[in-house]
């Protein structure tokens, strides 16, 4: 481990530190209506699609009304995009002749586009026409994002205000978030891509002829560079094509594999800022940043020297391993940048991938995978993830409370038990569909079928699939084929419990937090801007991770590892 390969792990972690809150600071002049320098070109559009869906900007919603407002959102975009994908065939931009997808994968594939997740169970280039990838695809990417940042915005709104009913408006928030925020950002990063190679056409695939051997090769072409920026930026992560940011049309240099990695964090770490902003109280933003921080950074050096070390199995055979484990990796990138990617689209609902995290040693992998079962808090989706993070805020504070025999207090908000409810209802769908989804896969036919790996390897294929959906993260240990309708159907739904299982709590919550008045600091209450809430925070993160995970990590990739210094192969 070189220090050349240290500095290539940290250098996007830093640009993202960075530019955090500059950007966090942009985004709460855009959510609270102050002038910025888009609003002369985006001001007419955005007060016109008012008009058009007829509702009143000043119009404010209370918590019930904004959830529905989302969830028809999201109704009317997997209707949209379900009959696109099933009518792919006949619709225009398709000069593959590509067929419609079948019911269960179109469901699959509409539910996960539409719930911010992008899990793909199907190659790009040889499924999808450029219609369904630019209107399907390209547009929930934008959209799914943008809701997101809505829910995130409302739940600030709720510790800012006291004794009133009204968070926001949802069409507000997600029409500011695509036309202020997601798309400047996409444009400006397709152009850098476009600069570097990344493909931008709606020609045919071209056909090649290899100058080593006169082999015939199809190029996959297509316009790739807008939807790989939003994919990365809004935390979307669906590649255009099949083996995602590991391909050179998507990701070509390392110039475009550091501006992703960019990308994939910097609106997600920009949040704690924006909070921050919105509470008026800039050390808390700042303290849930580090905390954040700290695991991401964490993660980075666990699984950077997982991946430099030697495979213990590969010691008596003379291959070299002077530069680690390079299975499953871009020559292009190497082990440093490839472990950045790794956990930055894990910490975050990303997904994207620059490496295949199956052929990850079983620590390297863990991590990852660990990372999406802990519900992508550290940092997280655009908007959800800081919702993750101050739900269990709110459950340190509780803790706290209950040392020191008080009311729990946050931010001036009495925490009680209808929060706490939400709260753990927030915890609890997301590990009982995790736990209960895998353990049916991995006992019937139908789950086990398609794993290409036995023993504790194909039971971690299971648990990130798993992880990935609930998550709504989208990536995978790709070693199991999960192109069956059994799979297609089941995550499906596990998509559905990720996504709407776990924003509407958040919106009760804030529902209850908004109409509270606020209370007086007092010598009692905890302090929750220094290291003691920090690290109280980060304990609840991981406390309720390792009793809710580690049994079934333990019969994964834990063992796994163990195995494979016995030299035990799976």
């Amino acid at each position: 481990m070189s220090f050349n390969g240290w500095l290539q792990l940290f250098l996007p972690a830093v640009l993202v530190f960075v530019t955090a809150k500059p950007l966090g600071d942009y985004m709460y002049r855009v959510y609270t209506g102050k002038p910025t320098l888009l609003g002369k070109l985006f001001g007419a559009p955005e007060r016109l699609f008012y008009r058009v869906i007829g509702t009143d900007p000043r119009r404010e919603m209370r918590w019930t009304t904004y959830a529905f407002a989302f969830l028809m959102s999201n109704v009317i975009g997997f209707l949209l995009m379900f009959a696109i994908l099933l009518a792919q065939g006949v619709l225009p931009l398709n000069p593959q002749g590509l067929a419609g997808l079948t019911p269960d994968l179109a469901f699959n594939t509409t539910m996960s586009f539409v719930t911010n997740t992008n899990w793909q169970a199907y190659g790009g280039e040889t499924t999808l026409s450029y219609f369904s990838q630019m209107a399907g695809l390209t547009v929930q990417n934008f959209v799914s994002a943008g809701a997101g940042m809505a829910i995130a915005v409302a739940f600030f709104r709720a510790f800012r205000r006291r004794n009133t009913q009204a968070i926001g408006n949802y069409w507000v928030d997600l029409t500011r978030s695509v036309l202020y925020v997601l798309l400047p950002l996409a444009v400006f990063i397709s152009l850098l891509l476009m600069s570097q190679g990344v493909v931008q056409t709606l020609a045919s695939y071209r056909e090649t002829t290899s100058a080593i051997d006169g082999a015939k090769q199809v190029l996959a072409l297509g316009p790739a560079a807008f939807q790989v920026a939003i994919k990365q930026v809004g935390t979307n992560g669906g590649g255009f094509f099949n083996v995602n940011s590991a391909h050179p049309f998507e990701n070509p240099t390392p110039f475009s594999n550091i501006l992703e990695t960019w990308s994939i964090l910097a609106i997600s770490a920009a949040f704690p800022f924006l909070f921050g902003r919105f509470v008026r109280k800039f050390r808390q933003g700042l303290a849930i940043f580090i905390a954040m921080a700290i695991i991401y950074l964490v993660g980075l050096v666990v699984v950077y020297p997982a991946e430099q070390a030697a495979a213990p199995t590969l010691a008596d055979t003379g291959i070299s391993q002077t530069q680690g484990n390079m299975e499953g990796k871009e020559v292009r990138f190497g082990i440093a940048p490839s472990a950045a990617w790794a956990v930055s689209t894990t910490v975050t609902s990303n997904g994207s991938i620059n490496s295949q995290h199956d052929s990850y040693s079983p620590i390297g992998g863990m991590i990852p995978l660990f990372n999406i079962m802990l519900g992508e808090v550290i940092f997280g989706g655009v908007g959800v993830g800081i919702n993750g993070m101050l739900i269990y805020a709110i459950i340190a504070v509780f803790i706290g409370g209950l040392m020191v025999g008080r009311t729990p207090e946050f931010l001036g908000k009495k925490i009680q038990a209808y929060e706490m409810k939400m709260a753990t209802l927030y915890i609890l769908f997301a590990g009982f569909g995790l736990l209960i989804g895998a353990a049916i896969s991995a006992a019937i036919p139908d789950g086990t079928s398609t794993l290409n790996n036995a023993g504790p390897h194909g039971l971690s294929e299971i648990l990130y699939a798993w992880s990935s959906v609930i998550g709504n993260n989208g990536s995978a240990f790709a070693g199991i084929t999960v192109n069956t309708p059994y799979y297609n159907t089941m995550l499906g739904v596990g998509l559905w419990i990720g996504r709407y299982l776990s924003i509407l709590p958040v919106l009760a919550i804030a529902g209850s937090i908004v109409a509270k008045k606020r209370v007086p600091e007092s010598a009692g209450t905890l302090p929750t801007t220094g290291p003691l809430f920090i690290g109280l925070l980060d304990g609840s993160v991981l406390l309720v991770g390792a009793l809710s995970f580690i049994p079934a990590l333990a019969l994964g990739p834990i063992v796994e590892h163990l195995l494979l210094r016995a030299g035990k192969l799976f």
